[in-house]
């Protein structure tokens, strides 16, 4: 998440008034909270928004960001952290044919991205842009926010390609019909506090883990300068046994997680600084970045990537 500069709280701030919105208690603050291994459960608070030069921000009642978009430019991701969870298109292309698993009935089955956690749709967006032949499906709790998305960050009505769920993410990869049917998965879940994600637990972690198809690919937004990052860190690298990488942190204390599933990896650098160089090129992301910052960021990562 990131927090808007002081200027942007001059802005004209818009709150989004929805049956959705009108039917949730505002958050409740606790006194004594217990310990407990269990994720929370929700709470909604009001969605809001801003502008400033050119850019619209959503907000949950608070001055935090929880997502972007540019006015003139409705399907780039404004971000920097936002564009890093792209990074599972390094590994897996969705419009490689060989990726295409088969079914029992022989049938192809198509390339999976998932995006637990909606926002402004600036994931959702670009999948669904410049992968048209996948399936794209994003999962929020929260109905306020699909609202606002569709309404005020352009995100197009759902089709046979691009399915919106309105529902929780922790039963989503938890329910056996999505057991391995994701390609690649991405997850950026913050409530209004935007301190740490609304999901971490072993269970939420694992249900990832078992949604993903072999070979698939999970990248997640996780706040770095909270006390929610180590247990975040070692939960996933459980879930994942311990094939995980971390990008290096930017704006705000954001650090984007990669998980791997399926067969390790063992690429020589240039052939992922090939990679990186194509994508951007063909898609506008900073991919080229990207590379020298997770060889130098992850440990006996020097030579190779080993993972």
């Amino acid at each position: 998440m990131q927090e808007l500069p002081y200027k942007a709280q001059q802005a004209l701030s818009l709150i989004l008034l929805s049956e959705a919105t009108m039917a949730q208690e505002q958050i409740k603050k606790q006194s004594v909270k217990k310990k407990s291994n269990k994720d929370p459960k929700p709470e909604f608070a009001p969605v809001t928004f801003s502008e400033e030069k050119g850019v619209r921000f959503l907000h949950f009642g608070t001055w935090w960001v929880q997502g972007a978009m540019r006015i003139n430019q409705p399907d780039y991701i404004e971000l920097e952290y936002a564009q890093q969870m792209m990074a599972g298109l390094l590994f897996l292309d969705p419009n490689d044919r060989r990726l295409n698993q088969k079914q029992v009935n022989k049938q192809k089955k198509p390339f999976h991205m998932v995006q637990l956690g909606l926002g402004t749709g600036a994931l959702t967006k670009f999948a669904h842009k410049h992968f048209p032949k996948a399936q794209v499906t994003a999962v929020d709790l929260n109905p306020a926010v699909i609202l606002a998305a569709r309404v005020m960050f352009e995100l197009p009505p759902p089709n046979k390609n691009l399915e919106i769920i309105q529902g929780d993410a922790l039963k989503y990869v938890t329910t056996k019909k999505n057991s391995e049917s994701i390609d690649l998965l991405q997850v950026d879940l913050y409530d209004a506090t935007a301190r740490g994600p609304a999901l971490s637990s072993p269970e939420f972690y694992q249900g990832c883990y078992d949604s993903l198809k072999e070979p698939g690919v999970m990248t997640v937004n996780l706040f770095g300068n909270h006390k929610s990052f180590k247990t975040n860190i070692r939960n996933i690298c459980n879930a994942f046994q311990n094939r995980v990488m971390v990008f290096q942190q930017v704006h705000d204390c954001n650090i984007v997680v990669i998980a791997f599933k399926g067969p390790h990896l063992e690429v020589d650098w240039k052939d992922v600084k090939g990679r990186a160089a194509y994508l951007e090129k063909k898609y506008g992301l900073p991919t080229k970045t990207w590379v020298p910052g997770l060889r130098s960021e992850n440990a006996r990562q020097e030579n190779y990537l080993l993972i």
